[in-house]
């Protein structure tokens, strides 16, 4: 790549939080824009940023000649034009995840993208997190052998009843919300990267409380769900169980078993993760049970330093991510993933909902 890599941002939630320190971190892209719907909004997320280029047109954003990516950092529910939009403006795209409201839309998108030939990915950056990054490096490297089955179990209180309510949309299952998508989503493209294709998928996706109530005393119906189990059958033969759940009082953890024919591998820790809060552990055939092993010790090659808030594990995971992006710009092959993982994961997503709903085991055709 002979010149920067020049990225326009829509969304300045999780956009100005996580992903603008992490393109920053990066020197090979360039940050030139911020767009939100709210000119406040987008202002105050700037300044700090020492970010002048502002706008609140996504249309006019994509359109624009000067800019090379355009990451998609909105509610669910608009990734499906906004990705669709940019990548037909030939600009090349990094979408958050969930990547859209179901399989019909993620398939879409990513049928678009094929045709584009641009580059195209999607934010798991979990995979790069301290814990995950140094699982998924040893299961590559064949510390376990074989994998026989994986199991995670993330739980956290953001909606149990002593909490305050979240963005509205989130409650609304046609709206993108729920945490399947928004948490366990993580989990799915995890697993995959870890065993390979799903083929089959069997699940329970339930909404413990079916309204909540608004400060203003009336009442917020709730349509998405907050606790999902999922059991995964994968090509491989592996299997996978995946629990989630926001209505654990006092419980912030995320924990992963992987076991294979060589060896086993765990992390805990908190679902936010940092690196003085999560143990990895590991052990192979010969050894005398688990011991700890060294979170991931790779950091941004810029060695630019990283905001010291809550979100430093997802900025560090980003930036690292958009490392291993590079090579996509120059045509080479890259673990990022891209559109094709989004619709994946849309599809177990969707194949649970449907299993939930009464229909058993669902299989899986992800030609």
């Amino acid at each position: 790549m002979a010149d920067r890599i020049r990225v326009g941002i829509i969304g300045v939630g999780w956009g100005s939080a996580v992903l603008a320190p992490a393109f920053n971190a990066v020197p090979e892209f360039e940050l030139v824009s911020l767009c939100s719907r709210r000119e406040e909004r987008v202002r105050k997320a700037a300044e700090p940023l020492g970010i002048t280029d502002i706008t609140t047109d996504w249309e006019e954003l994509v359109a624009r000649d000067d800019l090379d990516l355009i990451a998609i950092c909105t509610p669910t529910d608009l990734h499906h034009e906004q990705t669709i939009a940019a990548l037909r403006a030939g600009k090349h795209v990094l979408c958050e995840k969930p990547v859209a409201l179901d399989t019909a839309q993620a398939r879409e998108m990513l049928d678009v993208a094929r045709d584009s030939g641009l580059v195209h990915a999607v934010d798991f950056e979990g995979r790069w997190l301290i814990d995950r990054l140094a699982v998924w490096d040893a299961v590559t490297d064949g510390y376990v052998g074989d994998p026989y089955h994986l199991r995670f179990t993330s739980t956290a209180d953001y909606w149990h009843p002593s909490r305050g309510l979240q963005s509205e949309w989130m409650y609304s299952v046609d709206d993108g919300g729920g945490y399947l998508m928004g948490m366990g989503s993580h989990d799915i493209d995890f697993a995959c990267a870890l065993l390979g294709k799903p083929v089959a998928v069997c699940a329970d996706v339930r909404t413990t409380l079916p309204t909540r109530k608004r400060a203003d005393g009336s009442t917020l119906p709730v349509t998405a769900d907050d606790t999902s189990t999922v059991l995964l059958r994968f090509e491989s033969g592996a299997t996978a169980t995946i629990s989630t759940s926001t209505m654990g009082l006092h419980r912030d953890q995320r924990d992963l078993e992987l076991y294979g024919s060589e060896g086993t591998l765990t992390v805990q820790g908190p679902v936010m993760t940092s690196p003085d809060n999560v143990v990895v552990r590991g052990g192979r055939l010969g050894e005398d049970g688990l011991s700890v092993l060294p979170h991931s010790q790779r950091m941004p090659a810029s060695g630019v330093e990283l905001p010291k808030r809550r979100t430093w594990g997802a900025v560090r995971a980003l930036a690292l991510m958009l490392e291993d992006l590079l090579p996509a710009f120059d045509g080479q092959p890259t673990r990022v993933p891209d559109l094709y993982d989004g619709w994946v994961v849309q599809s177990v997503v969707d194949a649970a909902r449907r299993s939930s709903d009464g229909q058993g085991w669902v299989a899986l055709d992800l030609t």
